[in-house]
């Protein structure tokens, strides 16, 4: 039996319907749609100043952490961010290697090869990081938002072999941060994203 022939049926004795993830988008599609840092027009990495990562271990969720408000360019955030990571922090790059939008729109940020960068104590080697845009103690993520981290979460699971019970938010490393965000959280805390990625890889890939 096949792991996802196997999980497939720990799903169905779960009682979790399928149809979701049948109807699903292929990952393989997911992939194609990202838009990579030559598409949205980023300066590239100096490779010489990255920790480099060899292997993706845990799938790590974030939030923007301030307003986005609808209409607001999400390139135009990007090359800021990228900007304030290089110049103000002195960070390789931009600290998240994925960034998803209003629309569910995923960006690529900093390459996946290299560590990620945080302000906080714990340590992101090894760890995939997502950033929604929002400040989610003050609003919800819309839906296009939660289907577009499902996805990603699968794709990464899927390409990575991480186990979803690696799947987690910034707060689960680190005390000294709420992020991403009560109303994000929520959904890590309640299983939701860890059910919706299994049915995902249960899908077509």
């Amino acid at each position: 039996m096949t792991m996802k022939t196997m999980l497939t049926h720990a799903l169905l004795c779960a009682g979790v319907l399928l149809a979701p993830a049948l109807s699903a988008q292929p990952l393989a599609e997911v992939e194609r749609q990202i838009v990579s840092v030559a598409q949205w027009g980023a300066t590239p990495a100096d490779p010489a100043a990255a920790r480099k990562q060899d292997e993706i271990t845990h799938i790590t969720l974030h939030h923007q952490g301030e307003p986005f408000p609808a209409g607001t360019d999400p390139v135009a955030y990007l090359r800021k961010l990228q900007g304030w990571s290089r110049t103000t922090k002195h960070w390789l790059d931009i600290p998240y290697h994925y960034i998803i939008d209003l629309d569910g729109r995923i960006y690529e940020g900093r390459k996946l090869e290299y560590a990620g960068d945080t302000n906080t104590e714990y340590d992101p080697t090894g760890h995939a990081l997502i950033e929604v845009v929002g400040n989610f103690e003050e609003v919800e993520p819309n839906q296009k938002q939660l289907d577009a981290v499902v996805d990603l979460m699968a794709l990464l699971a899927a390409r990575h072999k991480v186990s979803i019970d690696a799947i987690h938010g910034h707060k689960d490393y680190s005390a000294q941060t709420v992020c991403p965000g009560e109303h994000l959280y929520r959904y890590l805390q309640d299983g939701y994203f860890r059910q919706k990625v299994a049915l995902r890889l249960a899908g077509p890939h």
